[in-house]
């Protein structure tokens, strides 16, 4: 009678436990990714990888302190996948001792060496360009930064304040090519040729163009997609429409490249999930990824061959990058941040 019994109570055990690892190994399938990037933004590539891989991402957006969270979450950090906005930002977050390396011949082989770490800290995913936005009457076909700087262009730049991390970074580029004391008097040059005070966002060049203001001013590429895909009679679209976009270049022989920022990624030290943080970033630098990268954001890929947004294209075109390393600029953020406020640039 009790041989009756135990068997099948033994096999109800066993068929518990195998669901038991089954349900496991289906809840270790996922990957925690914490970004500083708006989810709306990135959600069609997640879905693709999720599709793809079946591996489901949990998505936590983190608008301000991504590293004090991680540094305060330590060991029970859930966080495998860490991304933001901005070189400096990714830099902060290998600097501040959350990250780990991660080194692989799909990620080597999708990423230029400019735009990773070059111990695999870190990767771009994609790019955006410092470009110049100009009155369609002017005829410009080609520009340096330092032009901005010419007397010629007195009271006619626009542009937002110098302390945003856009500018910068920019500011960092301009003394890693050209040192501080160049820098220094470019930056007063640039003061002097405003239109009005450093402020605003970069849409308001090209709506500060449009209204007389200003004939010129920087700001970043892919707000032109956003602007020039915007509905017919919008305020976004009428400003798209008044401008025209010319790629300026570095006059330093080192360069003839245009300055970008980036967007990026790095695992995380105490990713739960390693495997599949690595298997997500691999994926943000696939051909397919990067296509969406261009189409949903108008941002440049990172990949070569991957082709652009066709609004981008048409209105900006391919890019020559800078190809000095994008951790290198960030090296002087500091130092740009100093010679911002030295200047009295915002004021």
């Amino acid at each position: 009678m009790y041989e009756r019994f135990i068997a099948p109570l033994r096999t109800i055990t066993l068929l518990a436990a195998a669901a038991g690892a089954v349900a496991g190994a289906q809840a270790a399938e996922s990957v925690t990714l914490y970004t500083t990037r708006e989810p709306a933004l990135i959600q069609p590539l997640l879905s693709a990888f999720s599709k793809q891989s079946g591996i489901e991402v949990n998505t936590v957006f983190v608008k301000d302190g991504l590293l004090e969270r991680v540094r305060a979450e330590g060991t029970r950090s859930p966080a495998d996948l860490l991304m933001t906005v901005d070189v400096g930002n990714l830099m902060d977050l290998v600097d501040g001792g959350v990250t780990q390396p991660a080194k692989s011949q799909a990620l080597e082989s999708a990423v230029p060496a400019n735009l990773r770490g070059t111990d695999g800290q870190w990767y771009a995913l994609s790019m955006r360009a410092r470009v110049l936005y100009a009155d369609k009457s002017l005829p410009l076909t080609s520009f340096h930064y330092d032009d901005l700087a010419d007397p010629k262009y007195k009271g006619k730049v626009c542009i937002r304040s110098g302390q945003h991390p856009y500018n910068t970074a920019l500011v960092a580029a301009y003394i890693a090519h050209e040192g501080e004391a160049r820098a220094e008097q470019w930056l007063r040059g640039v003061k002097a040729n405003l239109a009005r005070k450093a402020a605003g966002g970069d849409r308001d060049v090209a709506r500060d163009i449009l209204g007389g203001i200003c004939d010129i001013g920087l700001a970043n590429s892919y707000y032109v997609g956003q602007m020039k895909a915007s509905k017919e009679g919008t305020d976004a679209r009428k400003w798209g429409d008044a401008i025209k976009v010319v790629r300026p270049t570095f006059a330093s022989k080192k360069s003839g490249g245009t300055h970008v920022n980036i967007s990026g990624a790095a695992v995380a030290k105490n990713a739960p999930q390693r495997a599949n943080a690595v298997k997500l970033l691999e994926f943000l630098v696939s051909e397919g990824a990067q296509a969406l990268y261009a189409q949903a954001n108008y941002e440049y890929p990172v990949r070569k061959g991957v082709a652009l947004d066709p609004i981008v294209s048409a209105s900006i075109g391919e890019l020559k990058v800078d190809p000095l390393p994008v951790a290198e600029i960030a090296k002087f953020r500091k130092q740009a941040s100093a010679l911002v406020d030295k200047v009295g640039f915002d004021q």
